[in-house]
């Protein structure tokens, strides 16, 4: 079982993601969006992202064309029909996410991988509507993709292992690193820095301290890059509320829980550094300004 042409759907910030990653690596890559308004600016942020690289000497404009030429935008969901691989990058919505793949699934070949970027809904939920569940699995991507070297693959019950072998060639083969987890809620990466997160945020919701001092202290007293509430917008607060609500679901243990203040930030529509205001406020350019 080879992988050599990729098919992406949800072209949001990490379906592009994917896709650049993908087509950096020379696979082609199909990406599907619902609208034409999504399309637009999918393609406005995976060309600003390749211009980053080439900006910075890790790309020269010969190799930005090329992985722009391997990437196709496109509103048809049967121009993934020829697709080796679909990995299927929507909103964290079980019944949305489980929709697509069943979806997709009926329109590539029945040798196709189908794959989710659920960065926490168990894969064996999701592949209950596939036809042969055996080649469905998880291929968890870290934002910002084309930086992050890690890929969780999520073995769900009923995948087969040559599935599971072709999927971690193919994570080879793009240049990201493999760890390989059972299928239950938040998989490995998520199970250990959702309840640091929300430790950080219950700490700052209680008044115990700033939220400059809480995030001070783990980044000059732990030697972290980035303090858990500024990971918080960084990751996205509703991203984050779906993950905490898919945790504590499946183990009812309360440090998965979301605080309250949580939930109110995202009904506030204060979403992180992508809606310019989360924990922190940000300018358009998504750098921290002053309050």
């Amino acid at each position: 079982m080879t992988i050599e042409r990729v098919g992406v759907i949800g072209a949001g910030l990490m379906g592009s993601g994917i896709a650049e990653s993908v087509a950096a690596a020379g696979f082609p890559a199909v990406v599907r969006e619902v609208h034409e308004e999504a399309i637009d600016a999918a393609g406005e942020r995976i060309e600003a992202s390749v211009g980053r690289a080439v900006e910075r000497g890790k790309l020269d404009d010969a190799g930005r064309e090329a992985i722009l030429a391997r990437i196709e935008l496109t509103t048809d969901l049967d121009r993934l029909a020829e697709a080796d691989l679909v990995i299927e990058a929507v909103p964290e919505d079980a019944a949305l996410k489980g929709a697509v793949l069943a979806d997709v699934a009926s329109r590539v070949s029945a040798d196709a991988i189908v794959a989710s970027n659920t960065s926490s809904i168990p894969i064996a939920q999701l592949a209950a509507g596939v036809p042969r569940p055996e080649r469905v699995l998880g291929l968890h991507f870290f934002s910002p993709v084309p930086v992050m070297k890690l890929v969780e693959v999520v073995v769900a019950l009923d995948t087969s292992d040559e599935v599971v072998t072709a999927a971690r060639e193919f994570v080879m083969r793009i240049g990201k690193t493999a760890i390989e987890t059972k299928d239950r809620s938040g998989f490995i990466v998520n199970m250990l820095l959702v309840p640091y997160l929300m430790a950080a945020v219950r700490m700052y919701e209680e008044g115990f301290a700033t939220r400059e001092a809480i995030d001070e202290g783990m980044r000059l007293g732990c030697g972290h890059p980035m303090g858990p509430l500024a990971l918080c917008d960084f990751i996205g607060l509703d991203v984050l509320y779906s993950v905490c609500d898919s945790l504590y679901e499946e183990f009812k243990r309360p440090e998965y829980a979301p605080p309250p203040l949580l939930k109110r930030m995202v009904a506030s529509g204060r979403l992180g550094r992508k809606a310019e205001r989360g924990f922190y406020e940000y300018a358009h350019a998504g750098s921290r300004v002053a309050a």
